[in-house]
């Protein structure tokens, strides 16, 4: 007879727990009774652009690509971004259920006590529109995860002079700053970990693009923002994409979790690198996030530098993509220390004692507290698994990685684990789905058995509690949980779908995915006599299909990322934000255009993307929309050769980088209202090893290929022979033909490992009236 399971949450965990319960047991093993608070599934993700209603921004960027933000049998669509959006996460999981579906799932129902019964069966009762009802169950799975209520400090007041809200409120910065009644000031940020870096970052950008997008401004005064980001100590920040060869000349990108998930560069069997971090530990980790990012961060500012002291604490990271450029443009401020209160308009940081006033609105990236969550269970059960409220990182201490409590057999936990989380909590799943499967210890599998025998999970939970150094995601690294359920679950991961070019220890790379340990729908039991229906035989045949795809889709992200150029506009355009220092030259060979040098800034100012010029193409038509484009504008002196000439001379353009085509493209202003995109300039053509082979610059020319600011333009094809084995750049090139005259525009990026540090351009002109050359050099201010 079918046992039956309440599983409390309709988020990732819930529904990978009734899929795993129904899909992946002999038939009839369970029914399964999923109930949701909210009116939709899926948890903290919508669904929609326009659902603001929870707890996560609906156009937020995850910080782990699909490539692992992912269940093991179901693909991601060729069309999805490699970092989607939220609300395309929570459509993900809508076509999940709807594959994986048999669970009676019942929205706007709230779980609000659960009691357990003398026969371990759990009496649970909800509440909804239609009111109060109770049911019993066999066993109960509580999914509710970490982000449960947002902590609210006790010191912040709930009301005051100026808007408070909690990060996970924050959708843009109209509705923050309609309740301030100032034109200008400090939009204060507490919270120095994962969520204060985003939503500072967020911030400004918003801020950046209420300054420079043209039109009517969505904000009066925007340049008299700015943000103040209140930190304990600094984290290393980490943009989306990163290079599995940080030391290379012209290192190649990909998204950030798969160099982090490299089986390939850790020593096997996997050893647990978080927890408890030692000082040696913790010297190590630091100096791996250095070398990643080719920096100790200090060019940003002195309150993000890690050095010192700081070597030796457990690490603390976090994901953005702009957050330090705008760090190291002013618009964004740091204040290391506390909040210890706030109080008529003014904050005061300890141990400091730095009063900050003149503050605009509070954004509270405190995090959330898991514990309310988790009250719908009776006192004496919290008592058994040690629920503790005042330690949120780590609520309760649970057996095998947070699933279970060997003294409640018929109470599981899914999704109890901060980090990379969707693969653990498909194994998460398994492993409860095992237990109930074969409640009868003695007949569970060796391995199995073994695991659980070894397992020391609550006795290292609670030392955690109590240890200083302890890590920023105590659980476990995920490459080791993964290890660790796939040895009690013994499912082998599959060998990568196919080689990838040997990175520096000269080993290719062995990815971590979900899709590696799959499980196919189970077969037939061998006693039976039934021969498998269509449908069944069909199901298996597509949730083989899936499987591939995801291992094809990470296979084939990771090998062009290494041959081609692709995610290198990604990462040029992410490193372009702010100011450069700018030295050009230009050539001419016709006496009526004066040859001379121009020296002068460049700035590179983020807004939200502009329709104008593109009516039909870059990224118009995208369901990610506009995405973010620069205004760049220059400013400075040209000085002509062999006189006195000399004048001010400035030029905008705006940069756009499609994410959707992976092409970064350069647009004229409008000479009426210079704020604006007139038409486009030239498309970026990043040279990929093949290209540059082809030309005849050798196989390892985009490390190896060179032009110099006197060799761009037309001279730079003559060079290309002479610099195979110089270490240069990202080469890239494009066209442009203005009525008569040809632009041939040469291009050479130099990153130090994450970061854009030097780049040139080079134009070759020529026309009936034309015929020079400009050289320019950008640096870093």
């Amino acid at each position: 007879m079918a046992k039956s399971v309440c599983i409390v949450g309709a988020g990732p965990s819930g529904l990978v727990a009734a899929k795993n319960l129904l899909h992946d047991t002999p038939a009839d093993s369970f029914n399964v009774t999923v109930f949701e608070a909210q009116s939709r599934i899926g948890g903290l993700w919508p669904s929609s652009k326009d659902d603001n209603d929870g707890l996560v921004h609906p156009l937020m960027i995850a910080n782990q690509s699909k490539h692992t933000v992912q269940f093991s049998d179901l693909a991601w669509h060729d069309s999805d971004p490699d970092f989607p959006r939220a609300w395309q996460v929570g459509q993900y999981l809508e076509r999940y259920l709807n594959e994986y579906g048999g669970a009676d799932v019942r929205l706007g129902h709230r779980v609000v006590k659960t009691e357990l019964q003398s026969d371990g069966s759990w009496k649970v009762e909800t509440e909804s529109s239609k009111g109060s009802e109770t049911g019993t169950f066999d066993y109960l799975l509580v999914t509710t995860g970490f982000f449960g209520k947002p902590i609210w400090p006790g010191y912040v007041p709930k009301v005051a002079d100026v808007p408070i809200i909690h990060s996970s409120k924050y959708r843009d910065i109209k509705s923050l700053l309609s309740g301030s009644g100032r034109h200008g000031g400090k939009i204060l940020v507490v919270g120095g970990q994962m969520s204060g870096i985003e939503i500072s970052a967020t911030i400004a950008t918003h801020l950046s693009s209420a300054v420079h997008s043209p039109g009517e401004k969505i904000i009066n005064n925007a340049d008299e923002y700015t943000v103040h980001h209140v930190v304990h100590r600094p984290s290393w920040v980490f943009p989306l994409y990163t290079s599995p060869k940080p030391a290379a000349s012209a290192p190649p990108f990909l998204p950030c979790d798969l160099p982090s998930y490299n089986l390939a560069t850790r020593p096997h069997p996997l050893t647990n690198s978080q927890g408890h971090i030692s000082v040696d530990a913790a010297r190590i980790l630091n100096s791996i996030y250095e070398s990643v990012l080719g920096t100790d961060q200090s060019e940003s500012s002195a309150e993000t530098k890690i050095d010192g002291d700081l070597i030796e604490e457990q690490p603390f990271v976090a994901m953005s993509s702009y957050y330090m450029d705008f760090v190291r443009s002013g618009l964004i401020k740091i204040s290391k220390g506390r909040l210890s209160s706030f109080s008529d308009g003014v904050a005061t940081i300890s141990p400091t004692i730095e009063k900050i006033s003149d503050i605009a609105a509070v954004v509270l990236a405190t995090g959330f507290d898991p514990s309310p969550s988790l009250s719908i269970l009776p006192p004496e059960v919290l008592e058994t698994i040690s629920h503790a409220p005042s330690h949120p990182n780590l609520p309760v201490a649970l057996a095998f990685h947070g699933t279970h409590h060997p003294s409640l057999p018929t109470l599981g936990f899914v999704g109890i684990y901060r980090s990379p989380y969707w693969g653990v909590m498909e194994m998460q799943a398994r492993l409860v789905t095992r237990l109930w499967t074969t409640p009868v210890p003695e007949r569970r599998a060796p391995a199995l058995r073994q695991a659980l025998a070894d397992d020391d999970s609550i006795a290292r939970t609670l030392a955690l509690r109590a240890d200083p150094r302890t890590s920023q995601f105590p659980m476990g690294d995920y490459p080791f949980l993964m290890q660790e359920f796939a040895r009690a679950l013994d499912i082998p991961p599959s060998p990568p779908f196919g080689p990838t070019p040997p990175l520096a220890n000269g080993r290719p790379m062995d990815i971590l995915t979900p899709a590696r340990y799959a499980l196919l729908p189970p077969p037939p039991s061998s006693s039976s006599s039934s021969v498998p229906s269509p449908s069944e035989l069909e199901r298996r045949k597509r949730a083989q299909a899936q499987i591939e795809s995801n291992l094809r889709a990470a296979h084939a992200t990771a090998t062009s990322g290494l041959t081609q150029a692709r995610h290198v506009p990604a990462a040029v355009f992410r490193s372009l934000l702010g100011r450069w220092h700018l030295s050009r030259t230009l050539t001419s060979r016709l006496p009526s255009h004066p040859s001379g040098r121009f020296e002068g800034t460049a700035s590179f100012q983020l807004r939200e993307g502009t329709p104008d010029g593109r009516p039909h193409s870059h990224g118009a038509t995208s369901a990610l929309g506009l995405g973010l484009e620069y205004l760049y504008e220059e400013d400075g002196t040209f000085t002509a050769h062999g006189s006195n000439l000399s004048f001010r001379a400035t030029r905008r353009y705006v940069w756009r980088y499609d994410e959707a085509a992976d092409v970064l493209s350069v647009w004229f202003a409008r000479t009426d209202d210079p704020a604006r995109a007139d038409y486009l300039f030239h498309e970026i053509e990043f040279l990929a090893p093949a290209a540059l082979d082809d030309a005849g610059v050798g196989g390892e020319a985009v490390a190896t290929a060179a032009t110099t600011p006197t060799t761009t333009g037309a001279a730079a094809e003559e060079k290309k022979l002479e610099s195979r084995n110089l270490n240069k750049g990202w080469l890239a090139r494009a066209s442009h033909l203005c009525i008569e005259d040809l632009y041939d525009v040469h291009y050479e990026f130099n990153f130090q490992a994450v970061n854009l540090k030097e780049w040139k351009l080079g134009y070759t002109v020529k026309g009936p009236q034309k015929d020079y050359t400009i050289d320019g050099v950008y640096r870093r201010e």
